[in-house]
């Protein structure tokens, strides 16, 4: 069964939960110890973070990113039903879990389990895209209403047609990252600035 809403209640409640994943990203950003700062100095040690700041500038990109897209298709879908409810907090559940694979990320990204970050990492990403991509096919499929499939039409193709490469390239992120782990986070990187254009390279085509 079906309620027509604004759905306000959902894009609040998931609001908030973007807004404290992405602001706990930052705090796994770890200031230099001392006896680090001692030996090298605190530029060369605030330097040394730089496995950190990637993973925090990919991460976020990435959140920010799921933020915008996620408006984007509740603009469209103005009703919902149980379904939605939990595919959202399937979404939701990868969201909040990812201050810890970038954490770990930053942590080992030079050291021998590297790779293990990596997949766990790339990981959630595929499971981030996944839950997306289905979120969206069931509100498409079942939640749109009239008015919105005549008048939204072309954007609601934009976004299946631009969805519909998430989770290819995120599996290609995730396989990379049992060959390069450096590699793997810069084409997650490279994928969150590529959905950040909202699919603008196939605006236009049918």
């Amino acid at each position: 069964m079906s309620y027509r809403n604004e759905t306000s209640r959902i894009e609040s409640f998931s609001d908030g939960v973007f807004a404290i994943a992405i602001t706990l990203l930052v705090i796994e950003i770890k200031v230099p110890g001392i006896e680090e700062v001692r030996v090298i100095g605190l530029t060369k040690a605030v330097l040394n973070l730089w496995p950190s700041y990637l993973a925090f500038l990919t991460s976020f990109t990435t959140i920010l990113v799921l933020w915008v897209h996620h408006h984007w298709i509740f603009v469209l879908v103005k009703k919902y039903d149980h379904v939605l409810f939990y595919l959202n907090g399937l979404l939701l559940l990868f969201v909040t879990f990812m201050p810890f694979p970038t954490a770990l990320l930053a942590e080992y990204l030079l050291y021998r389990d590297s790779r293990i970050a990596a997949n766990i990492y790339t990981g959630v990403f595929l499971a981030i895209s996944l839950s997306f991509d289905i979120l969206w096919r069931h509100a498409s499929i079942y939640l749109l209403e009239k008015d919105a499939i005549v008048t939204g039409k072309a954007e609601a193709l934009e976004i299946t047609k631009h969805y519909r490469f998430g989770p290819p390239l995120y599996t290609l992120a995730f396989g990379m990252s049992f060959v390069s782990e450096p590699l793997s986070l810069a084409i997650c990187l490279c994928l969150a600035l590529f959905f950040a254009f909202r699919g603008w390279p196939f605006r236009g085509k049918q």
